[in-house]
């Protein structure tokens, strides 16, 4: 499905642009992968790390605040995979302007110019934290959401889809919970601080948020919000997993901060079917009925909500322990 065809990757230095590139040159031969993005030293990086496959990578600078960069780097592109967002919940509430600038306006030029260059499926990332957001990041990127299933109503004639992968924070990935613990753990702490005893999170690797948007990519009509069915865990039993005895400090909810990771609202269970590994949330509208999609899966039942603190799938101390091992987190 990749193959000869030409990707580009805004955000693509960060860890899940780096495990999408890599996914897509191990498995299928593509054209060419576009890296899309501000920070020169962290594609310079890239291009060390990525010095085998050079010939097949192009690193852009650029920024999603800048419309005229983005039609020029969209030229001749059939795939487009939106990763770039400010995603630092205080910083964002801190700087809210800021994240208006590029977690919607930057939506909205990705859109533009998608339409404009002739892209074939824009792939948007997305994020728990945009169902009934609690913060100023969660706020744009549901507005970011909406952005881009409205898209498909202004293609018109034109051979484009736009859809969206939704999860919460990567296990290990930089800001979450897991490298937390282990600096402390590193520096010979022996209590770990948790904000609330009762708060449980969903398990997602980079692997299968890959492959979410490898599956958006191949099965997407226009408007879908794809999500992984994936275990929770309970946060007391991650620290339990990384220092077995250690000590519990409860320190208090941040602001901002949920208790339970919620992908699937009750309101969205009316157009929400579920698959074998994974939901779709089909859009209330279809705006071009030659892209109307017949659901295959199996309709929610009527109240549905998929949330972290009510799954039927939970990690034990034991299978996080597991889990931790093929993380790394040294970086």
């Amino acid at each position: 499905m990749l193959n000869g065809k030409s990707i580009l990757i805004t955000g693509g230095t960060g860890s899940f642009g780096k495990a999408f590139t890599k996914y897509v040159l191990d498995h299928y031969e593509p054209k060419k992968i576009i890296i899309y993005s501000r920070d020169e030293f962290k594609q310079f990086i890239m291009q060390q790390e990525f010095a085998p496959y050079l010939d097949k990578l192009r690193f852009f600078i650029g920024d999603v605040r800048d419309k005229e960069r983005l039609c020029r780097a969209f030229e001749n592109v059939d795939y487009v995979v939106h990763a770039a967002a400010l995603k630092q919940v205080p910083a964002c509430e801190y700087n809210p302007s800021e994240a208006i600038k590029t977690n919607i306006n930057g939506a909205q030029n990705i859109i533009d110019a998608a339409l404009d260059q002739g892209v074939k499926k824009v792939v948007a990332l997305s994020t728990d934290k945009a169902v009934n957001p609690v913060n100023l990041y969660g706020a744009t990127k549901l507005v970011s959401d909406k952005l881009f299933i409205a898209a498909n109503a202004y293609a018109g004639s034109k051979d484009v889809c736009f859809s969206i992968v939704r999860y919460g924070n990567v296990a290990g990935s930089r800001g979450s919970i897991i490298p937390k613990f282990a600096d402390i753990i590193k520096k010979g702490g022996t209590e770990l601080p948790i904000t609330d005893m009762r708060m449980t999170r969903f398990w997602i690797s980079l692997q299968e948020g890959v492959e979410l948007v490898i599956k958006a990519l191949e099965e997407a009509r226009g408007g879908e919000t794809f999500i992984s069915k994936i275990p929770s865990f309970r946060i007391p039993d991650l620290a339990e997993a990384m220092l077995p005895g250690c000590k519990l400090k409860e320190i208090g909810i941040y602001p901002g901060e949920k208790l339970h990771e919620i992908m699937v609202t009750v309101e969205d269970s009316q157009n929400t079917y579920e698959y074998d590994k994974h939901f779709i949330i089909y859009p209330q509208i279809v705006w071009d009925s030659h892209k109307r999609v017949t659901p295959t899966g199996k309709k929610v039942p009527e109240g549905f909500a998929y949330s972290s603190g009510d799954n039927t799938e939970w990690l034990s101390v034991e299978e996080i322990r597991e889990r931790l091992k093929e993380l790394d987190l040294e970086h």
